[in-house]
């Protein structure tokens, strides 16, 4: 699976950019993968129903992905409650050779990745699925990655029950990319590292 490079503007949601700024800085920071617990931007609750938060294991050679806990969207998109559950089980046989790659992407190159995915509700409606992974890691290696998952209709109004199970055809990826570019997100008044100062 190809995907492309790109930089933080890749992202078009004000509130996955805002999600991803502060992993951004945070990175900056550190020079290094966050540590999930240092990750608590400003109103990360409101964001809940969009979040996964997943569990990596790689000890075992092949990295496996667990569902920590799940917003209530995707539970409703996918038509039942992943918390507890091996990803690759919960997204199945249809989901799991298109989905699975972009998550062991995102451990393997230990940056964020940004996809768009287009959909058919159950009554045939085009829908936007846009997923934003963002990697932490406690020490070695990525361990944990929250997922950020928005939904989008020129229809405007949609069923988003079963939306990812609604029909047998896979989803259509309009677009997949690694965030690997213009990494050092600048805060307002702040430098990032690596700039030129100069003093006139």
């Amino acid at each position: 699976m190809d995907f492309e490079s790109a930089g933080p503007p890749v992202v078009k949601s004000i509130k996955q950019r805002e999600l991803l700024n502060f992993w951004l800085r945070l990175y900056a920071r550190h020079e290094r993968l966050p540590a999930f617990d240092d990750y608590r931007p400003d109103r990360l609750a409101d964001e809940r129903d969009d979040l996964v938060y997943i569990l990596a294991d790689c000890s075992g050679g092949a990295p496996r992905f667990f569902i920590e806990s799940d917003g209530d969207r995707m539970s409703i998109a996918f038509g039942t409650a992943g918390k507890g559950r091996d990803l690759e089980e919960y997204m199945g046989a249809k989901l799991a050779p298109v989905v699975m790659p972009i998550y062991r992407e995102c451990v393997r190159r230990q940056l964020p990745m940004f996809t768009i995915s287009q959909v058919s509700d159950l009554y045939g409606r085009k829908v936007d699925y846009e997923r934003l992974l963002m990697p932490f890691s406690d020490g070695d290696g990525v361990n944990r990655i929250i997922a950020s998952l928005k939904t989008i209709s020129d229809d405007g109004g949609f069923e988003i029950r079963n939306l990812m199970r609604a029909n047998d055809m896979p989803p259509n990826y309009k677009l997949r990319a690694v965030i690997d570019r213009d990494l050092f997100h600048k805060a307002p008044g702040r430098i990032a590292p690596g700039d030129t100062i100069e003093f006139v």
